[in-house]
């Protein structure tokens, strides 16, 4: 007679989960979601006490609830006393003595709340003491009032500083930093950096100077900052005096003078960003204006116009050759389609080493009050130009088969190494979807039929000898 089959016990305290040791089951926690992590532990006394022993936390004041943001920081602050406890009991039978259970990766987003800093500030230092903590992340904004007033933001801003300056030991051990809506005075944001000594990553969003109409200048020559970026911050101009280590900047909307930044001593600078729509007041600037001579390795530029005016102007290679002669990646995004595409071809005759250049075309239905005119980009190639590393050539937004054709011949007959040309329909445009409800949602396939993409092949290649690949999306 057979023998019925084995019933495993799916006790909650003696299922096969339950029964990994304690290091697998953290493994396990460590890659959920707090909350979910929180929950496990509270289904079962096996893993009750688990959520405690996690190295890598991410506490975020958006996960709790209370009827007033005063409310939520208690909830958010009681959570985090409890939880960064680095002193938890051994396991029953191994003896009074605790075993340290250090924190490696800690991100506390929260709010500036006065009655509760201090809480925070101590926690996090009794944390960092051990020495063990590998990345410690804070995201900082003002607690959400129903609006935000100049003396208000300028209030706030100096109560981080104050809570900056009153927990040194937590803030020096910090590696990103994230503020949202501050003021500040006009040196704090250098003494900010400086005091930070292991800060690589600092983002200011929607944060200003207590003068808007002042530069911020940021001097810290001797930080490890490599990430600034700079997000609807109000002033007149940033100006990146020295930041020796500094990799990457990325600024976006700024509302004052052209050029936004400029960049003093950063050579080890790789990858700069710059988006925003131009307003009516402000000037088009030249990229000499902006970039520094001593920025000889950078490797990637990404220039938005997000379908307004073109808020640079093409300009003689030589200006331009010292600081391109690492430029491997051009992203001109946003150019609107009335836009002749000539006037790109100034960045292959400044960088040599150039190996890909990626447009995106587009007129958005929305266009702000007082923005700048929309004028066209003129400039002539010179005509014996021959670039030998350009590789790949990406347009988004081929509706206007004549402008674009021209154009792509013109960059097929300077560019004799070219290897593959990708044209694709109109890039998804946000504002376009949000205002136009007969807009698909995703952005739009291209128009080109099958008879137009021969077509466009043909007069491509037409009297070349080029064997470029040609993919029409």
């Amino acid at each position: 007679m057979e023998s019925p089959p084995h019933k495993l016990n799916v006790g909650r305290d003696e299922d096969r989960i339950s029964a990994l040791t304690d290091d697998l089951l953290v493994g396990i926690l460590e890659r959920l979601d707090l909350r979910q992590a929180v929950r496990a532990g509270a289904l079962s006394t096996r893993w009750r006490d688990l959520p405690y022993r996690l190295s890598r936390l991410h506490l975020d004041v958006g996960h709790f609830q209370g009827a007033t943001p005063l409310e939520v920081m208690d909830a958010f602050t009681g959570a985090a006393q409890r939880l960064l406890s680095v002193a938890v009991p051994l396991a029953e039978g191994e003896g009074a003595s605790a075993a340290i259970i250090p924190i490696k990766s800690l991100v506390l987003s929260f709010y500036m709340s006065s009655p509760h800093l201090s809480a925070i500030g101590r926690t996090v230092e009794d944390v960092v003491s051990y020495g063990k903590t590998e990345c410690l992340e804070f995201s900082i904004s003002s607690p959400p009032p129903a609006s935000y007033t100049a003396l208000l933001l300028a209030e706030i801003g100096q109560q981080f500083m104050s809570f900056s300056g009153a927990y040194p030991v937590a803030f020096s051990w910090l590696t990103s930093l994230t503020l949202k809506r501050l003021a500040f005075g006009p040196s704090d944001v250098t003494e900010l950096i400086s005091a930070c000594g292991r800060l690589r990553h600092l983002t200011l969003k929607l944060c200003r100077l207590i003068d808007p109409h002042s530069t911020l200048k940021i001097d810290v020559p001797c930080s490890r900052i490599q990430e600034l970026e700079f997000f609807g911050f109000g002033c007149r101009q940033i100006e990146l005096i020295s930041a020796p280590k500094l990799r990457q900047v990325w600024c976006q909307n700024w509302l004052f003078d052209n050029p936004p930044v400029c960049f003093g001593h950063v050579p080890e600078l790789r990858v700069v960003r710059l988006f925003s729509k131009t307003m009516a007041w402000q000037a088009s600037f030249t990229l000499s204006e902006c970039l520094s001579k001593s920025a000889t390795n950078l490797s990637k530029l990404h220039l938005d116009f997000l379908h307004q005016m073109i808020w640079i102007q093409p300009e003689h290679p030589k200006q331009l050759t010292a600081i391109f002669r690492n430029l491997t990646s051009v992203f001109l995004l946003g150019i609107f389609t009335e836009c002749d595409l000539s006037w790109t071809l100034f960045f292959l005759e400044a960088a040599p080493v150039l190996q890909n250049i990626a447009l995106s075309r587009h007129s958005c239905i929305m266009t702000l009050e007082n923005s700048a005119e929309k004028t066209n980009v003129v400039w002539k190639p010179t005509k014996d130009l021959k670039h030998l590393n350009l590789k790949v050539l990406l347009i988004f937004g081929c509706e206007d088969e004549d402008k674009v054709t021209n154009y792509v011949r013109l960059v097929m007959g300077r560019a004799v190494g070219l290897n593959s040309i990708v044209l694709h329909g109109e890039y998804p445009c946000e504002d376009c979807n949000a205002t136009d409800l007969e807009r698909p949602k995703m952005g739009k396939a291209s128009k080109v039929g099958e008879a137009s993409r021969r077509r466009i092949k043909e007069r491509l290649t037409h009297g070349s000898s080029s064997s470029v690949e040609i993919v029409i999306c």
